[in-house]
Protein backbone atom coordinates (compact mmCIF):
# COMPACT_ATOMS: atom_id res chain seq x y z
CA UNK A 1 0.00 0.00 0.00
CA UNK A 2 1.49 3.64 -0.77
CA UNK A 3 1.97 6.33 1.72
CA UNK A 4 -0.85 8.28 0.19
CA UNK A 5 -3.10 5.34 0.47
CA UNK A 6 -2.14 4.81 3.85
CA UNK A 7 -2.57 8.41 4.78
CA UNK A 8 -6.17 8.96 2.88
CA UNK A 9 -7.19 5.33 5.37
CA UNK A 10 -6.26 6.57 8.49
CA UNK A 11 -8.03 9.70 7.68
CA UNK A 12 -11.51 8.07 7.10
CA UNK A 13 -10.67 5.81 9.60
CA UNK A 14 -10.48 8.52 12.07
CA UNK A 15 -13.55 10.27 10.75
CA UNK A 16 -15.79 7.09 11.28
CA UNK A 17 -14.51 6.81 14.92
CA UNK A 18 -15.05 10.76 15.74
CA UNK A 19 -18.58 10.24 13.68
CA UNK A 20 -19.60 7.16 16.26
CA UNK A 21 -18.52 8.94 19.20
CA UNK A 22 -20.20 12.54 18.54
CA UNK A 23 -23.22 9.98 17.40
CA UNK A 24 -23.14 8.03 20.80
CA UNK A 25 -22.84 11.40 23.16
CA UNK A 26 -25.06 13.90 21.01
CA UNK A 27 -26.90 15.60 23.75
CA UNK A 28 -30.22 16.03 22.55
CA UNK A 29 -32.38 14.20 24.62
CA UNK A 30 -33.63 16.98 26.74
CA UNK A 31 -35.80 17.96 23.59
CA UNK A 32 -35.56 14.88 21.13
CA UNK A 33 -37.74 11.45 22.22
CA UNK A 34 -36.40 8.33 21.23
CA UNK A 35 -39.08 6.94 18.65
CA UNK A 36 -41.24 3.75 18.38
CA UNK A 37 -39.81 1.24 16.44
CA UNK A 38 -43.46 -0.17 15.78
CA UNK A 39 -44.05 -3.73 13.70
CA UNK A 40 -46.48 -3.79 10.86
CA UNK A 41 -47.90 -6.64 11.23
CA UNK A 42 -50.34 -6.75 8.21
CA UNK A 43 -47.76 -5.65 5.60
CA UNK A 44 -45.53 -8.32 6.54
CA UNK A 45 -47.42 -11.11 6.10
CA UNK A 46 -48.17 -9.45 2.40
CA UNK A 47 -44.47 -9.18 1.87
CA UNK A 48 -43.56 -12.27 3.44
CA UNK A 49 -40.91 -10.16 5.24
CA UNK A 50 -40.88 -8.69 8.83
CA UNK A 51 -41.61 -4.86 8.24
CA UNK A 52 -40.68 -2.42 10.95
CA UNK A 53 -40.90 1.43 10.65
CA UNK A 54 -38.89 3.80 12.84
CA UNK A 55 -41.64 6.76 13.43
CA UNK A 56 -40.13 10.14 13.14
CA UNK A 57 -43.45 11.45 13.52
CA UNK A 58 -43.41 10.93 17.23
CA UNK A 59 -40.94 13.90 17.78
CA UNK A 60 -42.89 17.15 18.88
CA UNK A 61 -42.22 18.65 15.41
CA UNK A 62 -43.17 15.61 13.88
CA UNK A 63 -40.21 15.33 11.87
CA UNK A 64 -36.53 13.82 12.28
CA UNK A 65 -34.69 17.57 11.71
CA UNK A 66 -35.26 18.00 15.71
CA UNK A 67 -32.34 15.77 16.03
CA UNK A 68 -29.97 17.76 13.71
CA UNK A 69 -31.10 21.07 14.69
CA UNK A 70 -30.95 19.99 18.56
CA UNK A 71 -27.29 18.64 18.04
CA UNK A 72 -26.18 21.79 16.30
CA UNK A 73 -27.32 24.10 18.32
CA UNK A 74 -26.03 22.25 21.35
CA UNK A 75 -22.33 23.18 19.88
CA UNK A 76 -22.43 26.79 19.13
CA UNK A 77 -20.19 28.95 21.18
CA UNK A 78 -21.76 31.64 23.79
CA UNK A 79 -21.04 34.05 21.44
CA UNK A 80 -23.30 32.96 18.70
CA UNK A 81 -25.79 32.02 21.08
CA UNK A 82 -26.08 35.32 22.16
CA UNK A 83 -26.27 36.79 18.29
CA UNK A 84 -29.00 33.81 17.38
CA UNK A 85 -29.23 31.75 14.47
CA UNK A 86 -30.84 32.32 11.07
CA UNK A 87 -32.02 29.05 8.38
CA UNK A 88 -34.50 29.61 4.80
CA UNK A 89 -36.74 26.65 5.31
CA UNK A 90 -40.54 26.29 4.48
CA UNK A 91 -40.62 22.68 6.21
CA UNK A 92 -39.61 20.34 8.75
CA UNK A 93 -36.09 22.28 9.23
CA UNK A 94 -37.77 25.06 10.16
CA UNK A 95 -40.02 23.88 12.62
CA UNK A 96 -37.07 22.00 14.48
CA UNK A 97 -35.03 25.06 14.65
CA UNK A 98 -37.80 26.94 16.07
CA UNK A 99 -38.11 24.53 18.77
CA UNK A 100 -34.16 23.75 19.44
CA UNK A 101 -33.69 27.15 19.50
CA UNK A 102 -36.50 28.01 22.11
CA UNK A 103 -35.46 24.91 24.36
CA UNK A 104 -32.03 26.64 24.92
CA UNK A 105 -33.28 30.31 24.82
CA UNK A 106 -31.51 30.68 21.61
CA UNK A 107 -33.34 33.51 19.07
CA UNK A 108 -33.75 32.03 15.83
CA UNK A 109 -35.07 33.46 12.63
CA UNK A 110 -36.72 31.26 9.70
CA UNK A 111 -36.80 33.30 6.38
CA UNK A 112 -39.71 31.41 4.38
CA UNK A 113 -40.82 32.49 0.73
CA UNK A 114 -44.38 34.48 0.73
CA UNK A 115 -46.00 31.05 -1.07
CA UNK A 116 -45.48 28.99 2.41
CA UNK A 117 -48.85 27.55 3.85
CA UNK A 118 -50.01 29.42 6.30
CA UNK A 119 -50.26 26.37 9.01
CA UNK A 120 -46.08 25.99 8.59
CA UNK A 121 -45.48 29.92 9.11
CA UNK A 122 -47.83 29.55 12.52
CA UNK A 123 -46.39 26.56 12.94
CA UNK A 124 -42.75 28.00 13.12
CA UNK A 125 -43.80 30.78 15.57
CA UNK A 126 -45.91 28.26 17.74
CA UNK A 127 -42.38 27.09 18.54
CA UNK A 128 -40.59 30.37 19.08
CA UNK A 129 -39.53 31.10 16.17
CA UNK A 130 -39.22 34.77 14.43
CA UNK A 131 -40.26 34.57 10.87
CA UNK A 132 -39.40 36.42 7.78
CA UNK A 133 -41.40 36.34 5.09
CA UNK A 134 -39.26 37.18 2.16
CA UNK A 135 -39.47 36.25 -2.20
CA UNK A 136 -41.59 33.67 -3.76
CA UNK A 137 -39.74 30.83 -4.32
CA UNK A 138 -37.11 29.40 -1.97
CA UNK A 139 -34.35 30.63 -3.49
CA UNK A 140 -35.03 34.30 -2.94
CA UNK A 141 -35.31 33.36 1.11
CA UNK A 142 -32.18 31.58 1.20
CA UNK A 143 -30.31 34.41 -0.41
CA UNK A 144 -32.05 36.79 2.04
CA UNK A 145 -30.57 34.31 4.96
CA UNK A 146 -27.38 34.46 3.95
CA UNK A 147 -27.41 38.49 3.71
CA UNK A 148 -29.35 38.32 7.00
CA UNK A 149 -26.75 36.63 8.16
CA UNK A 150 -23.68 38.49 7.01
CA UNK A 151 -25.25 42.12 8.63
CA UNK A 152 -26.96 40.73 11.77
CA UNK A 153 -23.82 38.16 12.74
CA UNK A 154 -25.88 35.52 13.16
CA UNK A 155 -24.99 31.68 12.69
CA UNK A 156 -27.13 29.77 9.69
CA UNK A 157 -27.72 26.70 10.34
CA UNK A 158 -27.82 24.43 7.09
CA UNK A 159 -30.48 21.89 6.80
CA UNK A 160 -28.53 18.83 5.88
CA UNK A 161 -24.95 19.86 4.61
CA UNK A 162 -23.25 20.68 8.25
CA UNK A 163 -21.70 18.04 10.38
CA UNK A 164 -22.94 18.74 13.75
CA UNK A 165 -26.24 18.32 11.52
CA UNK A 166 -25.57 14.79 10.20
CA UNK A 167 -24.11 13.62 13.87
CA UNK A 168 -27.79 14.88 14.93
CA UNK A 169 -29.74 12.43 12.40
CA UNK A 170 -27.31 9.30 12.83
CA UNK A 171 -29.22 9.12 16.22
CA UNK A 172 -31.76 7.67 14.71
CA UNK A 173 -29.33 4.73 13.70
CA UNK A 174 -28.21 4.43 17.47
CA UNK A 175 -31.61 3.74 18.74
CA UNK A 176 -32.71 1.60 15.71
CA UNK A 177 -29.89 -0.71 16.20
CA UNK A 178 -30.85 -0.85 20.26
CA UNK A 179 -34.59 -1.61 18.99
CA UNK A 180 -33.33 -4.18 16.74
CA UNK A 181 -29.95 -5.70 16.59
CA UNK A 182 -30.03 -7.81 13.41
CA UNK A 183 -31.59 -5.52 10.68
CA UNK A 184 -31.02 -6.65 7.44
CA UNK A 185 -31.73 -4.25 5.26
CA UNK A 186 -32.43 -0.33 6.27
CA UNK A 187 -34.51 2.38 3.95
CA UNK A 188 -33.46 5.64 4.18
CA UNK A 189 -35.63 8.91 2.26
CA UNK A 190 -32.98 10.91 0.72
CA UNK A 191 -33.51 14.83 0.10
CA UNK A 192 -29.95 16.73 1.16
CA UNK A 193 -28.83 13.75 2.48
CA UNK A 194 -27.96 14.55 5.89
CA UNK A 195 -30.44 11.89 7.32
CA UNK A 196 -29.02 8.71 5.46
CA UNK A 197 -25.35 10.39 5.97
CA UNK A 198 -25.35 10.29 9.66
CA UNK A 199 -27.17 7.00 9.54
CA UNK A 200 -24.73 5.04 7.48
CA UNK A 201 -22.24 6.08 9.09
CA UNK A 202 -22.91 4.45 12.38
CA UNK A 203 -24.64 1.67 11.25
CA UNK A 204 -22.14 0.55 8.84
CA UNK A 205 -19.30 0.40 12.06
CA UNK A 206 -21.61 -1.06 14.76
CA UNK A 207 -23.64 -3.66 12.25
CA UNK A 208 -21.51 -3.99 8.96
CA UNK A 209 -23.57 -6.62 7.42
CA UNK A 210 -26.94 -4.25 7.44
CA UNK A 211 -27.45 -3.10 4.07
CA UNK A 212 -27.90 0.53 3.84
CA UNK A 213 -30.74 1.71 0.79
CA UNK A 214 -31.61 5.12 0.14
CA UNK A 215 -34.83 6.21 -1.71
CA UNK A 216 -35.46 9.21 -3.74
CA UNK A 217 -38.33 10.38 -5.31
CA UNK A 218 -38.31 9.83 -9.11
CA UNK A 219 -37.95 13.64 -10.11
CA UNK A 220 -36.18 14.57 -7.04
CA UNK A 221 -33.42 12.34 -7.80
CA UNK A 222 -29.87 13.85 -6.99
CA UNK A 223 -28.17 11.73 -5.29
CA UNK A 224 -28.71 9.84 -8.08
CA UNK A 225 -27.67 11.97 -10.68
CA UNK A 226 -24.78 12.82 -8.22
CA UNK A 227 -23.42 8.80 -7.90
CA UNK A 228 -23.71 8.77 -11.70
CA UNK A 229 -21.54 11.98 -12.24
CA UNK A 230 -18.90 11.05 -9.62
CA UNK A 231 -19.72 14.37 -7.86
CA UNK A 232 -23.14 16.44 -6.64
CA UNK A 233 -24.84 17.99 -9.21
CA UNK A 234 -27.46 20.28 -9.83
CA UNK A 235 -31.15 18.83 -11.50
CA UNK A 236 -32.71 21.05 -13.84
CA UNK A 237 -35.79 21.06 -11.92
CA UNK A 238 -37.14 18.91 -8.64
CA UNK A 239 -40.63 17.66 -8.36
CA UNK A 240 -43.56 19.16 -6.05
CA UNK A 241 -44.85 16.28 -4.38
CA UNK A 242 -42.55 15.46 -1.72
CA UNK A 243 -41.58 18.69 -1.30
CA UNK A 244 -39.51 17.32 1.75
CA UNK A 245 -36.90 15.87 -0.64
CA UNK A 246 -37.44 18.24 -3.43
CA UNK A 247 -33.88 19.08 -3.23
CA UNK A 248 -31.63 20.16 -6.39
CA UNK A 249 -28.33 18.88 -5.59
CA UNK A 250 -27.35 17.08 -2.50
CA UNK A 251 -24.61 17.93 0.04
CA UNK A 252 -20.89 18.18 -0.09
CA UNK A 253 -20.11 16.69 2.96
CA UNK A 254 -23.22 14.17 3.18
CA UNK A 255 -22.07 12.58 -0.49
CA UNK A 256 -19.32 11.69 0.24
CA UNK A 257 -20.22 9.69 3.28
CA UNK A 258 -23.24 8.44 1.07
CA UNK A 259 -20.41 7.39 -1.16
CA UNK A 260 -18.90 5.00 1.22
CA UNK A 261 -21.32 3.55 3.08
CA UNK A 262 -24.78 3.40 0.93
CA UNK A 263 -24.97 0.19 -0.85
CA UNK A 264 -28.35 1.20 -3.48
CA UNK A 265 -30.60 3.43 -4.50
CA UNK A 266 -34.04 3.00 -5.37
CA UNK A 267 -36.18 5.59 -7.01
CA UNK A 268 -39.74 5.71 -6.76
CA UNK A 269 -42.86 7.17 -8.45
CA UNK A 270 -45.93 9.33 -7.11
CA UNK A 271 -48.32 7.00 -7.22
CA UNK A 272 -45.67 4.35 -5.44
CA UNK A 273 -45.49 7.15 -2.23
CA UNK A 274 -49.25 7.56 -2.24
CA UNK A 275 -49.75 3.81 -1.69
CA UNK A 276 -47.37 4.16 0.85
CA UNK A 277 -48.89 6.49 2.56
CA UNK A 278 -52.04 4.47 2.64
CA UNK A 279 -50.51 1.44 3.54
CA UNK A 280 -48.65 3.70 6.59
CA UNK A 281 -52.28 5.01 7.65
CA UNK A 282 -53.73 1.34 7.35
CA UNK A 283 -51.57 -0.06 9.93
CA UNK A 284 -50.62 2.97 12.45
CA UNK A 285 -53.61 5.42 11.54
CA UNK A 286 -50.38 8.34 10.99
CA UNK A 287 -51.15 10.28 7.98
CA UNK A 288 -46.95 10.45 7.01
CA UNK A 289 -45.90 13.36 4.24
CA UNK A 290 -45.06 12.17 1.10
CA UNK A 291 -41.20 12.53 1.71
CA UNK A 292 -42.06 10.65 5.29
CA UNK A 293 -43.52 7.63 3.05
CA UNK A 294 -40.49 8.00 0.64
CA UNK A 295 -38.45 5.33 1.88
CA UNK A 296 -41.77 2.19 3.17
CA UNK A 297 -42.40 2.94 -0.82
CA UNK A 298 -38.21 1.84 -1.74
CA UNK A 299 -38.69 -0.83 0.38
CA UNK A 300 -41.98 -2.61 -1.11
CA UNK A 301 -40.43 -1.57 -4.80
CA UNK A 302 -37.10 -3.74 -2.72
CA UNK A 303 -39.77 -6.79 -2.14
CA UNK A 304 -41.58 -6.48 -5.50
CA UNK A 305 -38.43 -6.78 -7.35
CA UNK A 306 -35.73 -9.08 -5.59
CA UNK A 307 -38.66 -11.92 -4.28
CA UNK A 308 -36.67 -11.97 -1.14
CA UNK A 309 -38.19 -13.43 1.93
CA UNK A 310 -37.94 -13.68 5.39
CA UNK A 311 -35.51 -10.42 6.25
CA UNK A 312 -35.83 -7.64 8.97
CA UNK A 313 -36.57 -4.60 6.53
CA UNK A 314 -36.85 -1.12 8.76
CA UNK A 315 -38.32 2.06 6.27
CA UNK A 316 -37.87 5.07 8.68
CA UNK A 317 -41.11 7.51 8.59
CA UNK A 318 -39.47 10.39 8.58
CA UNK A 319 -42.36 13.09 8.82
CA UNK A 320 -45.85 13.87 8.85
CA UNK A 321 -46.33 17.46 8.59
CA UNK A 322 -48.88 16.59 5.62
CA UNK A 323 -50.81 19.52 4.02
CA UNK A 324 -54.87 18.35 4.58
CA UNK A 325 -55.28 19.50 1.45
CA UNK A 326 -52.87 17.11 -0.46
CA UNK A 327 -54.81 14.21 1.31
CA UNK A 328 -57.08 14.51 -2.04
CA UNK A 329 -54.71 14.00 -4.58
CA UNK A 330 -53.26 10.82 -2.65
CA UNK A 331 -57.02 9.45 -2.30
CA UNK A 332 -57.04 9.53 -6.32
CA UNK A 333 -53.41 7.84 -6.83
CA UNK A 334 -52.71 5.67 -4.29
CA UNK A 335 -54.53 2.54 -6.36
CA UNK A 336 -52.33 3.17 -9.50
CA UNK A 337 -49.54 2.51 -6.93
CA UNK A 338 -51.13 -0.26 -5.59
CA UNK A 339 -51.09 -1.78 -9.21
CA UNK A 340 -54.81 -2.03 -8.29
CA UNK A 341 -55.85 0.49 -11.29
CA UNK A 342 -55.11 1.10 -14.99
CA UNK A 343 -56.01 4.16 -17.10
CA UNK A 344 -56.53 3.44 -20.61
CA UNK A 345 -57.11 5.43 -23.73
CA UNK A 346 -59.85 3.55 -25.78
CA UNK A 347 -61.34 3.58 -28.94
CA UNK A 348 -64.69 2.78 -29.70
CA UNK A 349 -67.66 3.01 -32.24
CA UNK A 350 -69.91 5.65 -32.18
CA UNK A 351 -73.05 3.76 -32.21
CA UNK A 352 -75.80 1.94 -29.65
CA UNK A 353 -74.64 -0.95 -28.22
CA UNK A 354 -70.76 0.00 -27.71
CA UNK A 355 -70.32 1.23 -23.91
CA UNK A 356 -72.12 -2.88 -23.09
CA UNK A 357 -69.78 -4.48 -26.17
CA UNK A 358 -66.66 -3.07 -24.05
CA UNK A 359 -67.83 -3.66 -20.55
CA UNK A 360 -68.14 -7.05 -22.04
CA UNK A 361 -64.92 -7.08 -23.35
CA UNK A 362 -62.66 -6.40 -20.12
CA UNK A 363 -64.47 -9.39 -18.34
CA UNK A 364 -65.88 -9.23 -14.85
CA UNK A 365 -64.09 -6.18 -13.60
CA UNK A 366 -65.01 -3.05 -12.06
CA UNK A 367 -64.73 0.12 -13.66
CA UNK A 368 -63.33 3.16 -11.57
CA UNK A 369 -63.68 5.71 -13.93
CA UNK A 370 -65.38 6.21 -17.06
CA UNK A 371 -65.18 9.74 -19.58
CA UNK A 372 -66.77 10.46 -22.98
CA UNK A 373 -67.80 13.05 -25.10
CA UNK A 374 -70.11 12.68 -28.27
CA UNK A 375 -68.50 14.11 -31.03
CA UNK A 376 -70.46 12.89 -34.37
CA UNK A 377 -67.46 10.84 -35.22
CA UNK A 378 -68.01 7.70 -36.82
CA UNK A 379 -65.83 6.33 -32.95
CA UNK A 380 -64.73 7.47 -29.83
CA UNK A 381 -62.25 8.10 -27.64
CA UNK A 382 -62.86 6.85 -24.02
CA UNK A 383 -60.97 7.80 -20.61
CA UNK A 384 -61.31 5.05 -18.20
CA UNK A 385 -60.42 3.60 -15.34
CA UNK A 386 -60.29 -0.19 -14.44
CA UNK A 387 -59.96 -1.73 -11.22
CA UNK A 388 -57.12 -4.93 -10.65
CA UNK A 389 -56.48 -7.30 -8.19
CA UNK A 390 -52.57 -5.91 -7.65
CA UNK A 391 -50.93 -8.55 -9.40
CA UNK A 392 -48.25 -7.06 -11.63
CA UNK A 393 -49.41 -8.88 -14.88
CA UNK A 394 -53.19 -8.17 -15.19
CA UNK A 395 -52.78 -4.88 -16.85
CA UNK A 396 -51.33 -6.55 -19.62
CA UNK A 397 -54.23 -9.27 -19.16
CA UNK A 398 -56.59 -6.68 -20.20
CA UNK A 399 -54.53 -4.50 -22.40
CA UNK A 400 -54.49 -7.97 -24.54
CA UNK A 401 -58.31 -8.67 -23.93
CA UNK A 402 -58.62 -5.33 -25.75
CA UNK A 403 -56.70 -5.77 -28.22
CA UNK A 404 -58.25 -9.73 -28.99
CA UNK A 405 -61.27 -7.73 -29.78
CA UNK A 406 -59.90 -5.50 -31.88
CA UNK A 407 -59.86 -2.01 -30.16
CA UNK A 408 -57.38 0.69 -30.57
CA UNK A 409 -55.73 0.90 -26.90
CA UNK A 410 -53.05 3.50 -25.27
CA UNK A 411 -52.22 2.58 -21.72
CA UNK A 412 -51.92 5.81 -19.56
CA UNK A 413 -51.55 4.29 -15.98
CA UNK A 414 -47.71 6.25 -16.35
CA UNK A 415 -48.64 8.91 -17.95
CA UNK A 416 -48.50 11.97 -15.78
CA UNK A 417 -50.52 14.37 -17.86
CA UNK A 418 -53.38 12.15 -17.99
CA UNK A 419 -53.50 11.59 -14.56
CA UNK A 420 -52.76 15.25 -13.59
CA UNK A 421 -54.98 17.15 -16.06
CA UNK A 422 -56.38 15.10 -19.05
CA UNK A 423 -58.58 13.14 -17.38
CA UNK A 424 -60.99 16.27 -15.95
CA UNK A 425 -61.08 17.41 -19.65
CA UNK A 426 -62.13 15.11 -21.65
CA UNK A 427 -64.34 16.67 -24.48
CA UNK A 428 -62.68 19.75 -24.66
CA UNK A 429 -61.22 19.02 -28.40
CA UNK A 430 -59.17 21.82 -30.56
CA UNK A 431 -62.17 22.72 -33.05
CA UNK A 432 -60.46 25.77 -35.01
CA UNK A 433 -59.16 23.77 -37.19
CA UNK A 434 -55.32 25.22 -36.86
CA UNK A 435 -52.55 23.16 -36.57
CA UNK A 436 -50.69 25.57 -34.17
CA UNK A 437 -51.44 24.81 -30.93
CA UNK A 438 -48.59 24.21 -28.41
CA UNK A 439 -49.40 22.78 -24.97
CA UNK A 440 -46.98 23.50 -21.99
CA UNK A 441 -46.89 22.37 -18.40
CA UNK A 442 -46.38 24.94 -16.03
CA UNK A 443 -45.57 25.12 -11.99
CA UNK A 444 -47.35 27.93 -10.28
CA UNK A 445 -46.25 29.22 -6.85
CA UNK A 446 -49.26 29.73 -4.98
CA UNK A 447 -50.02 33.15 -3.78
CA UNK A 448 -52.00 35.81 -5.41
CA UNK A 449 -51.20 37.38 -8.49
CA UNK A 450 -49.68 34.14 -9.97
CA UNK A 451 -52.17 34.02 -12.34
CA UNK A 452 -52.27 37.75 -13.53
CA UNK A 453 -48.40 37.78 -13.72
CA UNK A 454 -48.70 34.76 -16.05
CA UNK A 455 -51.69 36.51 -18.03
CA UNK A 456 -49.98 39.70 -18.35
CA UNK A 457 -46.68 38.26 -19.68
CA UNK A 458 -48.41 35.55 -22.29
CA UNK A 459 -52.41 36.17 -22.58
CA UNK A 460 -52.36 39.58 -24.17
CA UNK A 461 -49.66 38.86 -26.86
CA UNK A 462 -50.40 34.75 -27.42
CA UNK A 463 -54.02 33.58 -27.93
CA UNK A 464 -54.31 30.85 -24.86
CA UNK A 465 -56.31 27.41 -26.20
CA UNK A 466 -56.65 25.59 -23.22
CA UNK A 467 -56.26 26.28 -20.11
CA UNK A 468 -56.59 23.60 -17.01
CA UNK A 469 -55.06 24.10 -12.75
CA UNK A 470 -54.82 21.34 -10.34
CA UNK A 471 -54.38 22.64 -6.97
CA UNK A 472 -52.80 19.14 -4.75
CA UNK A 473 -51.61 21.48 -1.27
CA UNK A 474 -48.05 21.81 -2.35
CA UNK A 475 -46.68 25.16 -2.82
CA UNK A 476 -46.68 25.41 -6.32
CA UNK A 477 -49.43 24.36 -8.66
CA UNK A 478 -49.85 22.23 -11.67
CA UNK A 479 -50.98 23.89 -14.71
CA UNK A 480 -51.48 22.70 -18.46
CA UNK A 481 -52.28 25.30 -21.00
CA UNK A 482 -52.28 25.61 -24.39
CA UNK A 483 -50.95 28.35 -26.94
CA UNK A 484 -51.47 29.78 -30.83
CA UNK A 485 -48.26 30.05 -31.52
CA UNK A 486 -47.52 30.49 -36.12
CA UNK A 487 -44.13 29.42 -36.82
CA UNK A 488 -42.86 33.06 -37.25
CA UNK A 489 -43.66 34.01 -33.68
CA UNK A 490 -41.94 30.86 -32.52
CA UNK A 491 -39.03 32.78 -31.42
CA UNK A 492 -40.80 35.77 -29.75
CA UNK A 493 -42.96 33.04 -28.09
CA UNK A 494 -40.04 31.22 -25.93
CA UNK A 495 -38.07 34.49 -24.95
CA UNK A 496 -41.42 35.80 -23.22
CA UNK A 497 -42.05 31.79 -21.77
CA UNK A 498 -38.49 32.29 -19.80
CA UNK A 499 -38.80 35.80 -19.31
CA UNK A 500 -42.01 34.80 -17.23
CA UNK A 501 -39.75 32.92 -14.94
CA UNK A 502 -42.15 29.77 -14.16
CA UNK A 503 -40.30 26.13 -14.67
CA UNK A 504 -42.10 25.08 -17.72
CA UNK A 505 -41.86 22.20 -20.08
CA UNK A 506 -43.42 21.32 -23.21
CA UNK A 507 -46.21 18.57 -23.91
CA UNK A 508 -47.79 18.59 -27.08
CA UNK A 509 -46.66 15.66 -28.65
CA UNK A 510 -47.97 13.68 -25.21
CA UNK A 511 -50.39 10.44 -26.30
CA UNK A 512 -52.85 11.94 -23.82
CA UNK A 513 -53.47 15.21 -25.47
CA UNK A 514 -53.08 13.96 -29.15
CA UNK A 515 -55.66 11.22 -28.01
CA UNK A 516 -58.57 13.65 -25.82
CA UNK A 517 -57.95 17.53 -26.53
CA UNK A 518 -56.17 17.48 -29.79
Amino acid sequence: MSEKKRHTLLTEQAEQLDYLRRILLAPIYDTVVETELTHLTKLSTRLNNQIYLKREDQQPVHSFKLRGACNKLSQLSEEECIHGVIAASAGNHAQGLALAAHKLGINATIVMPKTTPDIKVDNVRRFGGEVRLVGNSFNEAQAASIEYAKSENKTLIHPFDDKDVIVGQGTVAKELLQQLPNADVVFIPVGGGGLIAGMAVYLKQLSPKTKIIGVEAQDSACLQAALAAGKPVDLEQVGLFADGVAVKRIGEHTFGLIQRYCDEVITVSTDEICAAIKDIFEQTRVIAEPAGALSLAGLQKFCATTKQSEQSLVAVLSGANMNFHSLRYVSERCELGEKKEAVLAVTIPEEKGSFKNFCQSIGNRAITEFNYRYTGEASANIFVGIRLSGCIEERQNVLSQLASAHYKVEDFTDNELAKLHVRYMIGGKNHTGKSSERIFSFEFPEHPGALEKFLDAMGELFNITLFHYRNHGAAFGQVLAGFEVDDEKEVDFFSHLNALGYQFQEVTNNLAYQAFLN
